[in-house]
């Protein structure tokens, strides 16, 4: 019996070295949250979501969390207590579900990670929504959210086919003056 309960006392320990932990931040310190983490020797991962931001040189590829205020961590050993996790720099409270630590399965931590590297890895155009074809309204309020359809995309604009008098026109616009219509 006493080697039955030494197995089970080890499989939770690996079940809980299989789990991730997940610590709220304080706002626009997730940073702060993962370098204090991990100089406490728990095993932390802020995932990172690859956006395009508009510059005059044109657009420049950003990193921002994908979770706002949410940071993943678990000890790097069976013995390590989370509770030092409350007190750390830039964390603002454990997540719980009433009295239970909310938990992550490692299966779901290494799918957000290859989302997170297939997104790193993506182009503008890759990321872009926008499809040819596809029906759009322009967000002007002086064109009176005119439909059309996309005819081009490119990584700085957006080809539309409109009707105007009648005729169909080609309008050129940044990709922020369109959105997708129903």
């Amino acid at each position: 019996m006493g080697v039955v309960l030494n197995s089970e006392i080890v499989d939770i320990e690996n079940q809980s070295l299989n789990r991730w932990y997940l610590a709220y931040t304080k706002p626009k310190q997730e940073s702060v949250a993962l370098v204090n983490l991990e100089q406490q020797g728990f095993e932390a991962y802020l995932p990172l979501f690859k956006k395009f931001k508009k510059t005059e040189q044109g657009p420049v590829s950003v990193f921002e969390p994908m979770f706002p205020r949410y940071i993943l961590f678990r000890p790097s050993r069976s013995e390590q207590s989370i509770s030092a996790v409350r007190s750390t720099k830039g964390v603002t409270t454990i997540v719980r579900f009433g009295f239970e630590p909310a938990l992550l399965h490692d299966d779901v931590v290494k799918r957000i990670r290859q989302m997170e590297q297939m997104r790193d890895q993506a182009t503008i155009e890759e990321l872009n929504q926008l499809q040819v074809g596809q029906k759009v309204r322009l967000k002007h309020t002086a064109l009176g959210a005119i439909e059309g359809l996309v005819h081009n995309v490119s990584s700085k604009r957006v080809a539309v086919l409109l009707e105007i008098l009648g005729r169909p026109t080609v309008v050129q616009v940044d990709h922020h003056q369109v959105e997708a219509s129903t």
